[in-house]
């Protein structure tokens, strides 16, 4: 039996509330009608007779309601309140049941809502409290909140009315948001796109608006797109515009400025010019505040850091403060010991993508790489909360980075540790499913959304749990009332589940037409060389002539069409409107090829326009043995599960979730991409997989690579397959030294061009590995500021023809 029954409830709260306080109100009744049909009347004072009743207020709004009966008082002796705090108790006897939710301020008195509204149990006229509450509640985080940008980068928000926006915002602020960060008309992005139903400056202004109705701070991440800023000109144009914004948009309490992503202005111009843009915030929003970050995204960053550094110990009287997001090169530890103290730091977290990116998803398997790419809907709940907790002494809280919806399950993880980092994960995935989805279904949703995570860890092909989660999620579909099938968060997780499925089944199925196309090449000799190489091609092209599982695909497809038209999700470029398949549009990879069927294919491509058969034999040869180091050699996929335990570690993820002192797993997708990537393949002569599925690090961090048990009386070769940095110019260069064991310089200042695979080899004499062991250090000594390596062979001598 429900301890509280609520249906018939008056919700009473004080006719002097105003602004978050009143919004409050609108916010319980509405999202309460929505879910059970019922329409909670409401009321200035207490109600006569024995009528349920949620009392909503501060303690001054409490004071001027009538006191009605003794039971309907406000309980006494309530605790002192932190800013944004809230208290709620209930009573619930014969004669007397009554929720209070008593708010330090307007916005404790919101996200006191939200606690009861997330504690509820709701159904078609079903509304219940199933246990006694007595909660009093303050947040850790004076910060709490992410960015919602409106613009055609974005998987989602670009195709959303004000109306879809408010929700979003009002889901927000019920699991208790107090920021909301939006866009200038103009970033690096187009400025319009097919799916937008407002122009984009009306839109910001009517944000700007709805943010405010909850009582929440409008932030606006401003970055500096007018190119020579040392021209007048531009100056006058950038302040211009500016200007027009701030006078146009009701509400701004602060502006952030990336030092670069996008940006390249150098650190003292940089200062100068953010000193005017804050004055000139300040004549329209006097108590705004302007943030800057020390963001460096091209070339060596050295130089720059220190600029930025020696501006900022000038201690400019300007500055609101500093943000630490994707492309700051110093730990948040160290930039908090860096930036004098009167300053507060924000988080700019990065919940958005799984690799190439601040926090990349730990050893990701590439299968998932190639597929649901680097802006997959990704919940990581688990990860979240330890990235969050493991970094929160040193900030006043988080306003993630988004770019759309697919982060959806990471926000509201990353709103309850910021409001109680001891919160577990599963208590708001638990609230989370239950308020947004079903109560009946809170638990399997829950435990499901944690499947997804679990999906992802470790080799794809060992990983047995995938088939399970697929399980789970399919019951809850048959189970599932039309309401919770169309509703885009469930949709989201069981998109999820049958598309992982999907790929491993693939997986297995690629695999084995691999292994069957080489073994047609082992038979060469048998065959003719041609022949083999046509019979390889023909087991290969099955991959796309005989498919598996298109059961799981077909749903795939359904389902990312209904998340259009229920939510904007742009899954697929033609049919949903991605910019682009990198910018979430993850169905247009689907089928990506997750064996080496495109390297194979080139190769035999290049076999069949050698006329010499003893030639097309030797490069059959080739292909087969592309792998092998020769007896007493060795050779390692430094991005593979086995050969990632000769690496180093560093801090490792635990200590160093954003591997800025680690080394890490890494793809380079981009090879295989863009407009480029065919003539790339022509170039190389194709791109295994192997370059894909590479290791990196930043900086200084070295890539540390141990051997042991070599033989002490050999020379040996080391050839090592350097992965370019995406990009073309000559800033994404790198400069490589290699030392072995410490002591001997294998290779000084070498020079790895962006964009492309550098292969070298290089003599370690025996002298070096006289103890039997190799330790090979890779270092950046100057350049683009990441170091990928793909492969390496490390052969006898006496065997260098293996290579």
């Amino acid at each position: 039996m429900a301890y509280l029954n609520l249906i018939g409830a008056t919700v009473v709260y004080s006719k002097e509330a105003k602004g978050a306080e009143a919004k409050a109100v609108d916010v319980l009744i509405e999202e309460l009608d929505k879910r059970t049909g019922v329409l909670l009347s409401r009321a200035n004072g207490y109600p006569k007779g024995n009528v349920p009743v949620i009392a909503i207020g501060t303690k001054e709004s409490f004071a001027s309601l009538d006191e009605g009966e003794d039971c309907r008082r406000l309980p006494k002796g309530l605790p002192t309140l932190k800013a944004e705090g809230y208290v709620i108790r209930t009573v619930s006897d014969a004669d007397c049941h009554t929720v209070y939710i008593n708010g330090a301020d307007a916005r404790g008195v919101m996200y006191g809502v939200g606690k009861l509204l997330r504690s509820l149990k709701w159904s078609d006229n079903v509304l219940q409290l199933e246990h006694e509450l007595n909660l009093n509640e303050s947040p850790s985080f004076p910060l709490r909140g992410h960015q919602l940008g409106y613009r055609p980068k974005n998987n989602a928000y670009d195709a959303w009315s004000t109306n879809q926006f408010d929700q979003y915002i009002r889901d927000l602020a019920i699991f208790g948001a107090n920021s909301i960060e939006i866009l200038p008309p103009r970033t690096d992005d187009d400025a319009i796109g097919p799916v937008m139903k407002v122009e984009p400056m009306e839109m910001m202004i009517q944000l700007s608006e709805i943010i405010h109705s909850y009582g929440m701070d409008t932030w606006v991440w401003y970055p500096n797109m007018g190119g020579d800023y040392s021209n007048p000109n531009t100056i006058e144009a950038e302040l211009a515009e500016r200007e027009h914004i701030f006078s146009s948009v009701p509400h701004i309490q602060h502006i952030f400025i990336p030092g670069s992503d996008p940006g390249d202005m150098e650190p003292e111009p940089l200062f100068k010019w953010c000193e005017q843009v804050a004055h000139l915030l300040n004549r329209y929003h006097p108590d705004a505040k302007l943030w800057l970050s020390p963001q460096v995204m091209n070339g060596d960053p050295t130089a720059w850091k220190k600029g930025f550094y020696e501006q900022l110990s000038k201690e400019p009287a300007w500055l609101g403060g500093i943000v630490f997001g994707p492309h700051v090169d110093e730990a948040l530890s160290e930039l908090r010991r860096i930036v004098p103290q009167k300053y507060p730091i924000r988080r700019y977290e990065d919940i958005t993508h799984n690799f190439h990116c601040q926090y990349p998803v730990t050893d990701w398997d590439l299968s998932f790489a190639l597929t649901l790419g680097r802006e997959s809907s990704n919940p990581r709940p688990l990860a979240q909360k330890h990235i969050h907790n493991e970094l929160a002494s040193y900030a006043i809280g988080n306003l993630s980075y988004s770019e759309g919806i697919n982060d959806d399950v990471n926000k509201f993880i990353w709103n309850d540790q910021d409001w109680n980092p001891q919160t577990p994960a599963v208590e708001t995935l638990r609230d989370f499913a239950r308020w947004f989805i079903s109560c009946e279904q809170a638990d399997g949703v829950a435990q499901g959304l944690l499947a997804l995570e679990n999906n992802w860890i470790g080799p794809l092909a060992a990983n047995d749990g995938v088939e399970v989660t697929l399980l789970q999620w399919q019951q809850m579909e048959r189970e599932a009332s039309e309401r919770v099938l169309n509703n885009y968060r469930f949709q989201m997780g069981l998109l999820r589940a049958y598309f992982d499925a999907y790929t491993k089944r693939r997986l297995f199925y690629e695999t084995e037409l691999e292994y069957r196309a080489k073994e047609a090449l082992r038979d060469a000799k048998q065959l003719g060389a041609l022949g083999a190489v046509q019979q390889a091609e023909q087991i290969l092209a099955r991959a796309v002539t005989e498919l598996v599982a298109q059961d799981y695909r077909r749903r795939c497809e359904e389902l990312a069409d209904k998340l259009f038209a229920n939510i904007g999700y742009q899954l697929t470029v033609s049919r949903h409107y991605a910019i682009a398949q990198d910018r979430g549009a993850f169905m247009d990879a689907i089928n990506a090829p997750l064996n080496d069927a495109r390297w194979l294919l080139i190769k035999c491509a290049l076999i069949k326009k050698e006329q010499d058969e003893a030639k097309q034999l030797a490069m059959i040869d080739e292909v087969l043995n592309r792998i092998n180091p020769g007896p007493g050699g060795f050779y390692d996929n430094l991005g593979s599960f086995r050969s990632n335990t000769r690496i180093d570690p560093g801090q490792g993820w635990e200590q160093d979730p954003g591997y800025l002192y680690s080394p890490r797993t890494a793809h380079a997708v981009y090879l295989l991409s863009g407009t480029r990537a065919e003539a790339k393949e022509k170039e190389l002569g194709g791109i295994p997989l192997a370059w894909i599925n590479h290791i990196n690090v930043m900086l200084d961090t070295p890539i540390i690579i141990r051997y042991d048990q070599l033989d002490p009386s050999s020379d040996y070769i080391v050839k090592v397959a350097y992965v370019g940095e995406i990009g073309v110019e000559a800033h994404k260069a790198v400069q490589v030294k290699l030392t072995a064991n410490d002591t001997y310089v294998v290779e000084e200042n070498l020079l790895v061009n962006g964009s492309t695979v550098t292969i070298r080899e290089s003599l370690i004499p025996r002298e070096v590995v006289s103890s039997g062991e190799l330790k090979l250090t890779f270092l950046r000594t100057q350049g683009t500021k990441r170091l990928n390596i793909g492969e390496i062979w490390l052969v006898r001598s006496d065997r260098s023809e293996q290579i």
